[in-house]
């Protein structure tokens, strides 16, 4: 490819707050990508301008118009990294989106170039420390998520189990439905399936969590959930949690053996 005169596609963008900041005007931009790709000898095959819009979203009209158009360039061309993008995350997904079909990038003002043996060596390692970045992120979450289980309040973004809601940052008992709960663990001890145990809440219009039908699945997780038992599983560990039990250890281990 790089033998052959190189096909470029022009991406420029202004964000509102960028509208008055000389050199970051539409216009601006056109102007001296112009003269750079004549300098390189690159022949314009589309320039493509979102006005408006943010640098951390790729919800960007004439930016996904480019990668649309993708047979018909060589190499994206922009004036700085940042207006393509200011999302490190985002800016390695396009790099892998450009590499995956054998096109190139080049930011005029880094001297970033993937046209040139050392511009790919400096790419690799701007993808590289994005990795890195999404990585770490990755890992202050899982602790954040392991900390907050270990305290009674669940891992963070899961639902609240039937017989509990979340208040004051921890689990607290939801009487009616904790009824419901010790019946669930009474019926499946004394005998009854569990499709069986679903098919009497369901008859006796007893609603499941929001409103919903009772399953065999619905059961199963509320006879194997330690929670019921003032316990939290998190990362494939049981450990003691800060909520008030619904049934007794004891009650809990008759159904699924030791709980530790």
């Amino acid at each position: 490819m790089h033998s052959e005169q190189l096909r470029v596609a022009i991406y420029i963008r202004v964000s509102t707050e960028d509208q008055a900041r000389d050199g970051f005007s539409l216009d601006a931009q056109e102007k001296r990508l112009r003269a750079y790709s004549a300098v390189r000898g690159w022949r314009i095959s589309g320039i493509y301008r979102d006005e408006g819009y943010s640098g951390r979203t790729v919800g960007r009209p004439e930016y996904q118009r480019m990668l649309s158009e993708m047979d018909g360039w060589d190499v994206v061309l922009v004036l700085k990294m940042d207006r393509i993008h200011r999302n490190s995350v985002n800016f390695t997904n396009m790099m892998e989106v450009l590499k995956e079909n054998g096109k190139d990038f080049n930011s005029m003002m880094e001297k970033f170039d993937s046209t040139t043996a050392m511009g790919r060596f400096v790419m690799d390692i701007v993808e590289r420390m994005a990795q890195l970045e999404s990585e770490q992120i990755g890992e202050r979450v899982k602790i954040g998520m392991t900390r907050k289980a270990e305290t009674g309040a669940g891992p963070m973004g899961s639902p609240d189990p039937y017989g509990y809601t979340h208040a004051g940052g921890r689990l607290v008992v939801i009487e009616d439905e904790a009824r419901i709960v010790r019946r669930i663990f009474d019926m499946y001890l004394e005998g009854r399936t569990m499709e069986n145990i679903a098919s009497v809440l369901t008859n006796a219009g007893i609603p499941a969590k929001k409103g919903g039908v009772w399953s065999r699945q619905s059961v199963c997780n509320i006879l194997h959930n330690p929670v019921y038992a003032g316990y939290m599983r998190w990362d494939g560990i049981v450990r003691p949690g800060t909520q008030e039990a619904i049934v007794t250890a004891e009650t809990f281990e008759s159904v699924n053996g030791p709980i530790a």
